[in-house]
């Protein structure tokens, strides 16, 4: 039982994050909208919380599989992306009075830089697990990733209970442009790590040679 834990907490992850979003695309229509994102708000942290315990439990247990290497991460990737893709459609947040033109611009360039980010390192992290090749979590992913989750939470504070304070835009600000910059960061350092090059460096070693005989 302990050895399918950690996949059985993944997919339980996965559950709360669908109603998680469903949550925050019908907020607007809720009386209540404060007290509606503070529940959305718990259900997030205990979705963040069995993240940490999962991969607790695998390295504990010695539990870890090739399906946890690659859904875990893909459940983390429709947690963000599907977050700030809800937030997009339903205008938040807010900042410094913006009309909805500008912040739709803002919400939706975050989301293509996010969603671009995890494109390409999802297709790198498969063809390496493909090819055998470990492709596991670096700091400067999870540091992406604490980003990520902190701007999330921000965002779901801010609009439940601060939506036009001045100091709650401009701390909501620069926590997306530290979100954004780690995003790139971390997506230029996932083509330099270790387990990269030694793909490609294997995909080289089994190149046909060219030279004629």
């Amino acid at each position: 039982m302990i050895k399918w834990l950690p996949n059985i907490l993944t997919l339980g992850r996965l559950v709360l994050t669908v109603v998680f979003l469903l949550m925050i695309l019908y907020s607007p229509q809720v009386e209540r909208q404060s007290l509606f994102l503070d529940v959305a708000f718990v259900l997030f942290v205990v979705a963040g919380v069995t993240d940490v315990v999962d991969g607790h439990v695998a390295r504990r247990f010695d539990a870890t599989s090739k399906f946890g290497r690659i859904v875990d991460p893909l459940v983390d990737k429709v947690l963000v992306c599907g977050t700030f893709t809800c937030f997009a459609v339903v205008g938040v947040p807010t900042l410094f009075g913006w009309g909805a033109g500008t912040l739709a611009v803002i919400h939706w360039s975050v989301l293509v830089i996010l969603f671009s980010r995890e494109a390409y390192v999802t297709v790198l992290r498969h063809v390496a697990e493909a090819k055998g090749v470990n492709f596991a979590a670096t700091k400067s992913g999870k540091f992406k990733m604490l980003t990520q989750v902190f701007a999330i939470g921000t965002v779901l504070i801010k609009t439940a209970h601060v939506p036009e304070a001045a100091w709650a835009d401009w701390f909501t600000t620069a926590i997306f442009a530290l979100m954004v910059g780690a995003t790139i960061v971390s997506g230029f350092l996932a083509t330099r790590r270790p387990s990269w090059k030694q793909l490609k460096e294997e995909a080289g070693t089994h190149e046909p040679s060219t030279t004629s005989t």
